[in-house]
């Protein structure tokens, strides 16, 4: 009887260890997993869902995650705005479920200069919001590999000859986010 009640007890304390073992070892693996995440992986989960992103050098932006590029994402307002903006100027963003998805289809390949090449060919007007700098509104003319240039005019306004009071240069890492209505 005595026996029994060792041999019960050891078996019991075997199994509780293999059981320890295993659910460190599952920690382990989640823990490894978790960190192949990506913020843009995160965002990616969080399409079509209303988010809130605090920018750098702008005010925070609330709106609907439409899409997620390779460096970019892209926001839809209330105020039917569009706020297109580079992953290297947030600083955080807020509601965002618990879901990741990786890439995988063409629009998470497509980055920063093909948006802006897209917004350079539809003529839209837009405001930029650049670091260490006001807003600036106004249309671009060209995207280079990494650069934009902006016909400065009033957002009211045409894109005019007679319109247009500066052309600006602006590197598109100094780039925080570019809303077009």
């Amino acid at each position: 009887m005595r026996w029994d009640a060792l041999f019960a007890d050891l078996e019991s304390q075997f199994e509780a260890l293999q059981d320890t073992d295993l659910y460190g070892e599952v920690a382990d693996r989640i823990r490894t997993e978790v960190g192949k995440i990506t913020v843009l992986d995160r965002l990616r989960g969080a399409v079509n869902t209303v988010v809130r992103v605090e920018l750098n050098d702008a005010e925070p932006v609330r709106g609907m995650l439409s899409r997620v590029g390779k460096d970019c994402l892209l926001l839809e307002t209330e105020r039917y705005e569009e706020w297109l903006i580079p992953v290297t100027a947030l600083v955080a963003v807020h509601r965002l479920g618990p879901w990741a998805e990786p890439a995988g289809s063409v629009e998470g390949k497509l980055g920063l200069a093909h948006l802006l090449r897209g917004i350079a060919r539809d003529r839209s007007p837009v405001t930029l919001f650049c670091s260490g700098g006001g807003p600036v509104t106004g249309t671009i003319d060209r995207v280079g590999a990494d650069f934009l240039e902006l016909a400065e005019h009033p957002l009211d306004a045409p894109r005019r000859r007679s319109e247009v009071y500066n052309v600006r240069l602006v590197p598109t890492q100094s780039l925080r986010a570019l809303r077009r209505r």
